[in-house]
């Protein structure tokens, strides 16, 4: 710093250098506005900390926006006690979203999401959002509307669940105009909570705003789960979760999981469902299904490994939605082909439009050696999938293709 006042005034003396040092060294002369742009980039427990250091700096602590966005994943040893004093000393209108780290794989384990506290959290946090929540033990509250009215989203990892907790009362039949009540989520995201059964699932048939659902590495969700809560039409008009219009679902641990996969469910359909994203053991089973689903726009794949030929099978089925925009592979890696294109297309239309591809290819000179790159293989499939699906959107986020030197050099066309 020494050299830099030195060099800005170079007939300064010894006395006046050492003044312009110490001045530009004093925080009290910076703007409170830049004083609160420098604590911004403090974790919780360095703000905390530093409110301790005078008056003005508590002051300046306090200030809203430095709360808006709450990490307490990372603080090692909370308990109910901190949670109290952060709730009534610091958190405030200006809160949007919320971390915890609960204590179920702490040596001294128990619960701190107290009733009295998640109470006092919706009155002083009114415009709180999102809440994340990261190995809580939630057993010990009856049911999730006990959480902030003012949710949008919800996401558990790692957590464990009472039978009813994401029951509520009986909720509005889709023919009446009344505004939607009771739980107002509209994003649930659950990664690997193994607690999450059927019962649950279909406990969410009463969420009223539910738009958007994930499920991660929930092994304990069957296809008859799924297919008993799919929107569809009833009696009294629609059921099930009919105003869901993205749904995720991934199986991506667990190596040797042999259980049937809960997309086999998507077979029957679902009434609304506009984007599909399928990950790791769930993409074999329910990619298939995807072209049952009338109102699909949008599917997404990742994770996984699929033949060449069962991608050109399931995506020429998809050429029967009237609506799909976009498919997306997300770290896939894809197995090339042994037979000729011809007779595993299975159908007169595919097999024109893949002719039409090996006379373009043979018209840039493409030989045997080049198709066996992997980013020339996976161009070839872009090619094959824009002719079948001319409306929709293509793309291939970090893919791969799977080596076998058995395969000989005829992998793609």
């Amino acid at each position: 710093m020494s050299r830099h006042i030195l060099a800005a005034f170079p007939s300064a003396s010894e006395s006046s250098l050492a003044k312009i040092y110490s001045t530009s060294c004093n925080l009290d002369y910076l703007p409170e506005n830049i004083l609160i742009d420098v604590l911004s980039y403090l974790s919780v427990r360095e703000l905390v900390r530093a409110g301790r250091v005078c008056k003005r700096w508590r002051r300046l602590v306090k200030d809203q926006k430095l709360w808006r966005l709450v990490d307490l994943t990372a603080w090692k040893g909370m308990t109910s006690r901190i949670l109290w004093v952060l709730l009534r000393q610091y958190l405030g209108c200006g809160l949007r979203y919320l971390r915890l780290r609960g204590l179920l794989l702490s040596v001294r384990g128990g619960t701190f999401l107290s009733e009295a506290w998640l109470k006092a959290l919706s009155t002083k946090c009114p415009r709180l959002s999102k809440l994340y929540l990261l190995h809580a033990d939630l057993r010990s509250l009856p049911s999730c509307q006990l959480l902030p009215p003012s949710l949008k989203v919800l996401e558990l990892q790692g957590c464990e669940l009472p039978h009813g907790f994401f029951n509520q009362g009986i909720a509005a039949s889709p023919q009446e105009n009344t505004a939607p009540s009771g739980i107002s989520i509209e994003c649930l995201i659950l990664n690997s909570v193994p607690s999450f059964k059927d019962q649950h699932l279909q406990s969410l048939t009463s969420w009223e705003r539910l738009s958007r659902l994930e499920l991660c590495d929930t092994f304990h969700v069957t296809a008859n789960g799924l297919r008993g809560c799919a929107a569809k039409e009833g009696v009294c008009g629609l059921e099930g979760l009919f105003r869901l219009k993205f749904l995720e679902m991934s199986i991506t641990t667990r190596q040797g999981y042999q259980r049937p996969m809960a997309s086999l469910g998507l077979e029957t359909g679902w009434l609304g469902l506009e984007e599909l994203s399928l990950g790791g053991k769930e993409v074999a089973p329910g990619f298939p299904y995807a072209s049952r689903l009338k109102d699909l726009k949008r599917l997404y794949l990742k994770a996984c490994t699929l033949d060449e030929l069962q991608v050109l099978h399931n995506c020429k089925m998809l050429r029967g939605l009237p609506g799909f925009l976009r498919l997306e592979f997300l770290d896939v890696v894809f197995q090339p082909r042994r037979c000729s294109p011809e007779g595993a297309a299975g159908g007169e239309g595919e097999q024109d439009q893949e002719g039409e591809e090996e006379a373009a290819d043979a018209d840039h000179g493409d030989n045997g050696n080049n198709d066996n790159k992997p980013d020339k293989l996976i161009q070839n499939l872009r090619r094959l999938l824009a002719v079948m699906l001319p409306c929709c959107t293509l793309a291939f986020n970090n893919c791969s293709v799977q080596h076998n030197s058995n395969l000989g050099s005829n992998l793609f066309i």
